[in-house]
């Protein structure tokens, strides 16, 4: 018998829910439980050692499951509305999928990067299509980010309490900078030094991307290995 492995428990539970085209804002945790659960016991019996990622994700979808069976009493729900005890779980997997989006880009994007420099031919292929010309400045954003991590190493980096940065919400503030700067060009490598937290700069890293990817942000530099800037682009205003 054979076992799809997973790198992670959120892995298992986005393959879950993506292969059965669940509305992953109302996640059926009884039957999405149950089915982790039997991951869990088949990879038992294969001899599979999971990590114990695994054995913290059941449990939480355990907990979960029994919060959601608890009867609420609808005059408490007036008074006092509880928000959907799997909002969190949401929030966690649709962060897991950009990260898994984002290293799929990077991954293509380094195939054509090679191919730029193996292959004569490839020059061909950047004159029919603007994607390869995307590649170099993407690549030159991920060697800045790595950069900027490498920096974080030897200086205080001051993690928040219970931080619940998202993607999102670096999208919303890279418009306000855009909006509050008179200036043309934004340095991506300040940007991300003025942040508090890995966290953070990681979903500033992903929220560029993104911006990339929708043409709402461009990216520029003014001479080789110079400091990577964004701009608005065409889609600035409808992102």
């Amino acid at each position: 018998m054979h076992l799809q492995q997973y790198e992670g428990p959120l892995d298992l539970l986005l393959d879950l829910v993506r292969k059965q085209q669940i509305n992953i804002y109302d996640i059926p945790i009884a039957s999405i439980t149950a089915q982790y659960l039997d991951y869990m016991q088949r990879a038992a019996e294969l001899d599979i050692e999971l990590s114990s990622e695994f054995v913290y994700m059941a449990a939480t979808l355990i907990h979960l499951k029994s919060r959601l069976l608890l009867p609420r009493d609808p005059e408490l729900d007036k008074i006092s509305p509880e928000p959907d005890p799997r909002a969190e779980l949401v929030e966690r997997l649709l962060e897991h999928e950009r990260f898994k989006n984002a290293a799929g880009m990077l991954r293509e994007k380094l195939i054509i990067e090679e191919a730029t420099w193996s292959n004569p031919q490839i020059q061909q292929l950047q004159s029919e299509t603007d994607g390869p010309a995307l590649a170099v400045t993407v690549f030159d954003l991920v060697k800045t980010f790595q950069q900027v991590l490498e920096r974080a190493k030897t200086r205080p980096i001051y993690e928040v309490g219970q931080e619940n940065l998202s993607v999102p919400d670096m999208i919303r503030f890279l418009r306000e900078q855009f909006e509050s700067s008179r200036r043309e060009l934004l340095s991506a490598g300040q940007l991300f030094d003025r942040q508090r937290s890995r966290r953070a700069i990681i979903c500033l890293f992903l929220a560029i991307l993104e911006l990339v990817r929708s043409r709402a942000v461009e990216l520029a530099q003014g001479e080789a290995f110079g400091d990577i800037a964004l701009r608005r682009g065409p889609a600035f205003e409808s992102e």
